[in-house]
């Protein structure tokens, strides 16, 4: 994706800062698949060729998509995990998850993340931090995710009415208490006597 800015920070953990970037494999929810065991929350991060190959230099776990053709460019990503529990199923520390809108910002918690599943977005900010792992000889580098910001594409409509109060969470109209001069009745015969 071009105009995508990474920053790979050598002195604070060696977290990265990746602004205006794709997510694929949206998997907030945690449902179970084909390729993942239920309650693991992820998605990944499409990546530059050249951010690829540093990340990849660094340790990070970053996969290439199969080409669908054989002339395609290669289409790199990073796989990121979305944590709230250890392996123990206790809470760790959690993601910052903030969604964007014209009405301003919401922080959203691990009861409402799979939200972001289907959102219409706009741009992504994000900041992934590493887990270093060795197990049986063999090591590597796992992201987790630590900020994400999601700027919501917004339908014309819900600019357009995005002012109007919403009335109460029951679904029906709230209307303003009747003039004292309307009279309840019923219509016993539409014809008009002479």
């Amino acid at each position: 994706m071009a105009g995508t800015e990474v920053a790979i920070r050598g002195n604070d953990g060696n977290n990265v800062l990746m602004e205006g970037v794709r997510l694929i494999f949206k998997n907030f929810a945690g449902k179970e698949g084909q390729y993942n065991r239920a309650g693991d929350r992820n998605f990944a991060v499409v990546l530059e060729p050249e951010v690829a190959q540093a990340m990849t230099q660094d340790g990070w776990n970053v996969k290439q998509l199969r080409q669908r053709e054989e002339d395609d460019a290669p289409t790199f990503y990073l796989p990121v995990a979305v944590g709230y529990r250890d392996k123990s199923g206790n809470p760790t520390r959690p993601p910052t998850v903030v969604l964007i809108t014209s009405r301003g910002r919401t922080n959203i918690g691990e009861d409402m993340i799979e939200m972001v599943d289907w959102a219409d977005i706009k741009t992504v900010d994000l900041i992934v931090r590493p887990y270093d792992w060795a197990v049986s000889g063999k090591t590597g580098r796992k992201a987790y995710l630590k900020s994400l910001y999601v700027v919501i594409d917004e339908d014309p409509l819900a600019l357009k009415y995005a002012d109007v109060p919403q009335i109460g969470s029951g679904g029906a109209l709230e209307l303003e208490a009747f003039d004292e001069n309307v009279i309840d009745g019923e219509v016993v015969s539409d014809e008009f006597a002479d």
